[in-house]
């Protein structure tokens, strides 16, 4: 009894349990579903185990009463023929036989009366029995169902902590990053490119400010070349007394008339 006892307040406890609040209280709930799956499914299995045999207990108990209420039938049965007998033998005359069977009618309602409180005494129990097998039938219902909504939970519960687990990383990943807004660093990197890029045009714009001054100075050069070949033909022309080629004569004046027109 005690055992069955232990095993009925071990379904209601369990069954009565709040799923929500133990994973709300639990540091680990995934850890701390795992180990209810675990205590529910040890549970179940010894309250099958005690179902089975408390239902076995109860058919023997349904059979021993059964037998105890045969056997005072049967004993109620013989008791009544032996009564029937006896009163016949004194019909007879033969009241030694008369004395002889109601003392086996006394015998056998004596059997009578015993199987009958065997069985009066054992239908209690019987009808505690039963019961207490129904609320373990029910019981057991009530913690498969709770087992099952274990794995949903623990299914869920799973799923969650990854989601969990992936925004985590995410969060992290965002902490990770500069505060500021990243566009001032892209800000900054322009800046760096067109620093760069004006080096490059003011590069470029020296050197060709520096391909001109020479073209210039070949231009200065060239001009410089040019005079001093002149005055070198001129002091050549000026050496043989003849007039220098550039320079053209003057022409000559011709003498105007004296003449005045005839009137």
């Amino acid at each position: 009894m005690a055992q069955k006892q232990s095993i009925l307040g071990r379904i209601a406890q369990l069954t009565r349990a709040n799923l929500n609040s133990m994973i709300d209280r639990a540091e680990d709930p995934e850890k701390m579903l795992d180990q209810l799956v675990r205590d529910y499914t040890e549970s179940i299995r010894e309250a099958e185990e005690a179902v089975a045999q408390t239902i076995g207990n109860l058919r023997l108990a349904e059979a021993d009463h059964a037998e105890d209420v045969r056997a005072a039938k049967e004993w109620g049965a013989k008791a009544i023929a032996a009564s029937q007998k006896a009163d016949a033998m004194r019909t007879a005359d033969r009241a030694d036989e008369a004395d002889r069977f109601d003392q086996l009618a006394k015998v056998a309602i004596g059997k009578q009366i015993g199987f009958e409180n065997e069985a009066k005494t054992a239908a209690p129990s019987i009808a505690s029995q039963g019961e207490t097998v129904e609320k373990l039938k029910t019981g057991l219902v009530q913690m498969r169902g709770r087992l099952e909504e274990l794995y949903t939970k623990r299914d869920q519960l799973v799923a969650r902590q990854k989601t969990a687990d992936a925004q985590a990383k995410v969060q992290d990943a965002v902490k990770s990053i500069n505060v500021m807004d990243p566009t001032s660093e892209l800000s900054r990197f322009e800046e760096r490119v067109r620093r760069q890029e004006a080096l490059v045009a003011g590069q470029a714009e020296l050197a060709n400010d520096s391909l001109e001054s020479q073209f210039d100075e070949l231009e200065a050069d060239s001009t410089q070349l040019e005079i001093d070949a002149r005055l070198a033909e001129l002091k050549g022309q000026l050496g043989t007394g003849t007039e220098p080629s550039s320079l053209e004569s003057a022409p000559e004046e011709q003498p105007q008339s004296d003449q005045t027109p005839s009137s």
